[in-house]
């Protein structure tokens, strides 16, 4: 006996409107533009998102900017929330992103703070005091789909390499440099595993965790995307014995108009271009993307073409254009620059 005509347009209808939630989605990472700051979300294929730093204070401007993504990635909340560590340009967002969008689970690296980090620690708490877990290295955040190692937290590194991991004969001529204050050092820095893909998130970890990381042993093996250590101001970091052995195939240079991708200490020889440079001679490289033009150096040897960077205005003109990547189950993925629509394929070795 056939349904009436009236219910089998109803169940049509539902079937319909069905399907595009059981459709297979794609593995999406924003780079937000917080001016030089860190906002990286990261929404899984089963929807779930997890926003890795919140960027600057600066009247809300970024966690307006945030909160903007968020609902055009069609989402209605942020689920988990990771705070690499107590500094304005990855923690000062967090108060108006908290007033904009709920927040589920939060996850930090621990309680110890310089008195001058204090008001960082303090906004996270606010947001994230009855809700928070103190990450320890060799942890993995939950997140459906997707494994997400902390391979960094409080100053410790996970002990055991990952998939791809080994002896790293770099190690025998790279240069390393002294330990830095206390948050580039307590960093939480995670690896994103998708597949065949995998994207490597260090935050502002310094020169010499860096190459305990991977020396002797390379504890991460190699990534499909970095995202640029210190956004790119490598005196800091970006440590050959570490970058050269990780062989990203794609860099993300989450900089601002004059933060990253130059300004060496006053006084030093360093030339700027050294920065770019120095990812773009990574061997393996097939791409790199930036949220900004380095004003300090507009030079063509020192940003990636034009078309791959997100903004070229001074903050005060900058419409903060992201940048995502969408990544496929089999690895292929593209990237698109959110400025021009410019968008490139690759696919993870």
């Amino acid at each position: 006996m056939r349904p009436p005509r009236s219910l089998a347009v109803i169940l049509l209808v539902l079937l319909c409107t069905a399907l595009p939630s059981a459709q297979r989605r794609t593995l999406d990472i924003y780079w937000i533009d917080v001016e030089g700051g860190a906002a990286t979300l990261v929404v899984s294929p089963s929807g779930e998102s997890l926003l890795y730093d919140a960027g600057w204070e600066v009247d809300g401007r970024d966690g307006k900017r945030i909160a903007d993504v968020v609902k055009q990635a069609g989402l209605a909340k942020i689920d988990y929330f990771v705070l690499s560590h107590f500094h304005a340009d990855h923690a000062g967002g967090l108060q108006e992103l908290a007033k904009l969008v709920p927040i589920g689970r939060c996850f930090d690296r621990g309680d110890f703070i310089e008195p001058a980090n204090q008001r960082w620690r303090d906004i996270y708490l606010a947001a994230c005091a009855s809700k928070r877990t103190i990450l320890k290295a060799g942890d993995t955040i939950p997140m459906k789909g997707v494994q997400i190692d902390v391979v960094a937290s409080n100053g410790q590194l996970m002990t055991k390499p990952l998939a791809g991991g080994g002896p790293n004969a770099l190690c025998a001529t790279a240069d390393n440099k002294p330990a830095e204050g206390p948050e580039n050092q307590f960093m939480v820095g995670s690896l994103f595993t998708y597949g065949k893909f995998r994207f490597l998130d260090l935050a502002d970890l310094d020169w010499e965790k860096e190459m305990e990381l991977a020396c002797p042993v390379n504890r991460i093996g190699q990534v499909t995307i970095w995202q640029a250590g210190r956004h790119g101001a490598l005196d800091g970091a970006g440590a050959p014995g570490l970058l050269y052995a990780i062989r990203p195939q794609v860099v993300i240079v989450n900089n601002g108009p004059r933060k990253g991708l130059g300004g060496p200490p006053a006084g030093s020889p360093t030339p700027l271009t050294q920065h770019y440079q120095r990812i773009a001679k990574t061997p393996g490289i097939e791409g790199i993307w930036q949220g900004h033009l380095s004003l300090l150096e507009k030079d063509k040897a020192s940003n990636t073409s034009e078309d791959m960077i997100a903004n070229f205005e001074e903050s005060a003109e900058c419409k903060g254009h992201w940048i995502r990547a969408s990544i496929a189950p089999d690895g292929t993925f593209t990237i698109t620059n959110g400025r021009n629509g410019f968008s490139k394929a690759y696919a993870a070795r």
